[in-house]
């Protein structure tokens, strides 16, 4: 009873202040802020922090269980060293840029030995962080995986297969690999800080916390362009995906990632995602919580091509394909299925206020790195993309 006393109390915009069902969580007792007060960047520092290491007492959320064997992180014999880059004019150093860039966590991997490993602003390994939109980058690689097990059987047959709700509405002719390029012609509009934005009313309908409340909104919205002519970033494609996830393989989103990577990969910690309802579905763009070095345990999966065991969990030329640049109606667009193609050959899931895991093949490099900028977006003081290229040379 206490715990919904709470959770109704953070969604309709109380601060909060009272511990997890976790009662070993280090940060279990720490006064948090709301989800609105999260998405309009208005926030104190010290209550940003801790909403962001607390967000499972923001919604019910679902457990994605680890297994008894986590995989091994050993150290890197030779550890990073402070360097210098310059990045928008100007020149700076590690240090510049971890103050900065208000970096809460950050772990280096290099040939897959840890380099480099530090937390902030209270952080400990121990410490679960908000993945924001890092998670839908595995949400789309959850589908490849599904393609893999013949769960969903093309990556070009239509949505409407799997979720024949959508019939009738914007997403009828959409094929699966539409969705994955954010490439499906409805419209949307992201813009985090805006109350009238479609994320807000996602946002709204999410807060509501009644079933399919988002899944309503994406089946009423108008339709932009014909399907695979336009790109535009819609985070309400990501639940879209979820729910396709979820129907093709007849299995919670969580269990399904917990079956075909947390597990499998040697995650060491339990992670929780958002639901959009008690008991409901997985928020499929943003929502999970989990520690570092798990996130850069994903990282670590996908370096190694999605083999585990010698097998392999992807179709063939699935990761090249999610992670590279698509031509959509004749133009470039660097975003592949839900990843983000970088230069020197990386490509990174990245989530909003600066959450990254970044995965360099040429380098053979990982980083999974947590931030608390004051912002969505747009307040990063050192462009990451930067950073990354200089970690990379200084390293090689």
């Amino acid at each position: 009873m206490k715990r919904s006393v709470l959770l109704i109390s953070a969604l309709l915009g109380a601060t909060t202040f009272a511990a997890t069902a976790d009662t070993l969580y280090p940060h279990r007792t720490e006064e948090i802020g709301t989800v609105r007060q999260v998405y309009d960047g208005a926030l104190f520092p010290d209550v940003q922090v801790n909403t962001f290491r607390n967000i499972d007492r923001l919604f019910p959320t679902r457990v994605v269980n680890a297994g008894s064997m986590p995989s091994a992180l050993p150290q890197r014999e030779s550890q990073l060293r402070n360097f210098r880059f310059v990045s928008r004019e100007k020149e700076y150093d590690l240090f510049d840029f971890l103050s900065l860039n208000r970096v809460s966590g950050i772990i280096v991997i290099k040939d897959g030995e840890v380099a480099f490993e530090k937390y902030f602003m209270g952080n400990t390994r121990e410490t679960k962080w908000m993945s924001m939109s890092v998670v839908k980058s595995m949400t789309a690689t959850l589908v490849g995986m599904a393609i893999k097990d013949g769960y969903i059987k093309n990556i070009d047959d239509p949505l409407t297969d799997y979720l024949p709700r959508f019939k009738g509405s914007a997403y009828e002719g959409v094929s699966v690999r539409n969705l994955l390029q954010m490439a499906s012609g409805v419209d949307w509009n992201e813009t985090y800080t805006d109350p009238q934005s479609d994320r807000r009313a996602m946002l709204e309908a999410q807060i509501s916390q009644r079933p399919d409340e988002i899944l309503d909104l994406m089946a009423g919205l108008d339709r932009a362009a014909d399907p695979g002519t336009r790109w535009n970033y819609s985070t309400g494609e990501t639940s879209v995906v979820g729910a396709l996830v979820n129907a093709a393989t007849g299995k919670h989103v969580a269990d399904y990632l917990s079956e075909k990577i947390w597990i499998p990969a040697g995650m060491e910690s339990d992670a929780s995602w958002w639901l959009d309802s008690p008991g409901g579905m997985e928020i499929g763009g943003s929502g999970l919580s989990a520690t570092l070095r798990d996130y850069a345990r994903f990282g670590q999966f996908m370096l190694a091509g999605g083999v585990i065991d010698g097998q392999d969990t992807f179709p063939d030329g699935w990761i090249e394909d999610a992670t590279t640049s698509k031509t959509i109606a004749g133009e470039n667009v660097e975003y592949g299925y839900m990843w983000w193609p970088l230069d020197m050959g990386a490509y990174a899931a990245i989530g909003i206020f600066g959450q990254f895991v970044y995965v360099n093949p040429d380098s053979n490099l990982v980083v999974a790195m947590w931030s608390a900028q004051p912002k969505p977006v747009g307040t990063d003081a050192v462009d990451e993309y930067d950073f990354f290229n200089a970690l990379s040379r200084a390293l090689d």
